[in-house]
């Protein structure tokens, strides 16, 4: 069965199947720094996940997306002081244009679920 949570026209934020949850791409306010952006990416992870029966020690794999590579450094500051110790999902970070040229970060995950 599948399980899909706000649900839109274009795409849903969380859609669990067969004991896997995958969350659309969550972004953060526009105008903030990367470090903020990055910070409300990853409440937003919290979140869904918890919505959807899972946490941040169950993730399986994360894509992040910055619109500068530039801002690596101060994204992964924040990034590990979020990822549980022990628990680092596989994990991927490009560089590229995002959906508006005021955000800065764009981060995707995939995670086991009850």
């Amino acid at each position: 069965m599948i399980e899909r949570m706000d649900v839109g026209p274009r795409m849903s934020q969380v859609v669990k199947h067969n004991g896997t949850v995958y969350l659309a791409g969550q972004v953060g306010t526009a105008g903030d720094s990367v470090c903020d952006q990055t910070a409300q990416c990853l409440e937003k992870v919290d979140a869904l996940l918890a919505r959807a029966g899972s946490d941040k020690t169950r993730i399986l794999q994360a894509v992040i997306w910055l619109s500068d590579m530039a801002d690596f450094q101060a994204m992964n500051a924040v990034w590990d002081a979020w990822v549980a110790a022990g628990h680092s999902p596989a994990r991927a970070c490009g560089e590229s244009k995002l959906a508006a040229p005021e955000l800065l970060v764009e981060i995707i995950v995939t995670a086991a679920c009850d």
